[in-house]
């Protein structure tokens, strides 16, 4: 007889708006910590020992955060919003305070993607000001590395992802677009190396993994796709999993890449084997749409939990590291 899906620890609440992004920050001996961006433009920084927000950042307008990370430690938060600024805080010695910021000129929801390149530098990629354009920056100087526009026909630019491939070549970025398909490109040379027609409406999430050169993505219908990088840089189409319901909000990739797990417009959260993408559970807690998910890097198993965040306000924390 099959296990029933686990419950959630508990429930983080107070966020006074859709719950849009999250980010964990697990250090010790520092109690671990959740970064959540509302809908109102708020930054929540929880306690997850005290379940409770520690901090309140305000620094968007009250325009929504859609994208949250952190740079050397949990002092140094970065930060995006629909107001098209991005954010960098300092939270040292107690501070709430923003050090800098520029504008995107992005009316779009394209999400951030960062790396680190060397220690005290990484690369920032945002959706530019044509909906089309993901623009790569060198942070923390903000000096412009180059602009990726794809074809007009693909439309708007709905996520990115840059990572370093382990060959030594410079950074790649892997893109999801409005038409449904997936491009990848080489930031050095400027230009797109493959494309992928992977869904027939816009592809609304991914995630990729750079060990096993494997990525999934998620869009409006009942499916979630898995894909493949091969040797010649091609992107392939791998698996599909349909779903009972329609719409995929946001996928993450374990750090053990063991599980993935969406978050669903049906209210649910749905994990699957990262290995041949085989459903292990369902869960239901929320009572509106799921909007994203995230795993904590905390070093001790036992201390690990999956995040999700919703559109009915709360934040959901699960115990799920033994599963898979």
């Amino acid at each position: 007889m099959a296990r029933p899906p686990p419950a959630p620890q508990f429930t983080l609440r107070g966020s006074g708006a859709q719950v849009n992004t999250l980010h964990f920050s697990c250090k010790d001996p520092d109690p671990p910590l959740l970064f959540s961006g509302s809908g109102k433009g708020a930054v929540h920084i929880w306690n997850l020992m005290t379940r409770r927000a520690e901090r309140v950042l305000e620094g968007h307008g009250g325009a929504s955060v859609i994208w949250l990370s952190t740079l050397h430690s949990r002092d140094t938060l970065i930060s995006q919003g629909r107001d098209m600024q991005v954010c960098t805080w300092d939270l040292s010695e107690g501070r709430c305070s923003v050090a800098d910021s520029f504008l995107t000129r992005s009316v779009g929801f394209c999400q951030c993607s960062l790396l680190e390149t060397q220690p005290g530098r990484w690369l920032l990629a945002h959706p530019g000001a044509a909906m089309e354009e993901v623009n790569i920056v060198d942070v923390p100087s903000k000096t412009p590395v180059c602009s990726l526009k794809a074809d007009a026909k693909r439309g708007m630019l709905m996520c990115v992802k840059l990572w370093q491939p382990d060959s030594g070549q410079g950074p790649l970025l892997l893109a999801g677009y409005e038409d449904g398909s997936l491009a990848l490109w080489d930031v050095s040379q400027r230009k797109p190396l493959s494309c992928l027609a992977a869904h027939p409406q816009p592809v609304m999430c991914f995630d990729f993994d750079p060990v096993r050169l494997r990525g999934i993505s998620g869009s409006s219908e009942r499916a979630v796709i898995s894909w493949t990088l091969d040797g010649q840089q091609s992107l392939q189409l791998q698996d599909s999993v349909q779903l009972v319901n329609a719409g995929v909000s946001h996928l993450r990739i374990r750090e053990d890449r063991k599980i993935v797990a969406s978050a669903g417009w049906d209210h649910r959260i749905r994990l699957f084997g990262w290995k041949r993408l085989k459903p292990l559970a369902v869960l239901q807690h929320h009572t509106d749409m799921v909007l994203c998910v995230a795993f904590s890097d905390h070093r001790d198993p036992c201390r690990r939990v999956m995040a999700a965040g919703s559109k009915d306000q709360g934040i959901s924390l699960w115990s799920i590291y033994n599963e898979g």
